[in-house]
């Protein structure tokens, strides 16, 4: 994953409602099956890592869901097959592995997407800064600022 990924992701996070950050974990997960998927095809030693960090998203997925509501138990069953195929194509490198994963989770991601623009609550974080971006005098430079108009950010006592 790029940097400049990276630093949408963050963005995004902390903006997100408790549905969009579902959306996110989505995206990212998906990012770092890709950068697997590249991984093996230009035999980098930076499989394993992206692996490490799709994995991360995963368990981030399996202990956010809520398995006593309907349909948690069944997207849980979805969770593990992937996280099943996942450890299998750490192990063997198996690109069809990561399609196999891929072709649950994007269903999930486009479902998710339309949950979220009915979810009217704000931002899951509060208190953050507030971030302007835009390009600005340069050829395809994107220049971010930040301004910490309340002074105090983190949690209030």
């Amino acid at each position: 994953m790029t940097n400049e990924k990276k630093h949408e992701f963050t963005l995004r996070i902390s903006q997100a409602n408790s549905t969009e950050l579902v959306v996110i974990l989505y995206e990212m997960l998906l990012c770092y099956l890709e950068d697997a998927a590249i991984a093996i095809r230009e035999n980098d030693l930076e499989f394993h890592e992206s692996v490490r960090k799709a994995r991360g998203c995963l368990n981030e997925l399996i202990n956010s869901t809520h398995v006593e509501y309907e349909p948690g138990a069944q997207i849980m069953q979805l969770y593990m097959f992937c996280l099943k195929r996942l450890a299998k194509a750490d192990v063997t490198k198996d690109a069809e592995l990561l399609t196999d994963i891929r072709n649950v989770i994007e269903p999930l991601h486009d479902a998710y997407e339309e949950l979220a623009v009915l979810n009217t609550k704000g931002p899951v974080m509060d208190n953050t800064q507030t971030i302007y971006a835009g390009l600005t005098y340069g050829r395809n430079v994107m220049n971010l600022d930040m301004q910490d108009i309340v002074g105090n950010r983190g949690l209030f006592a």
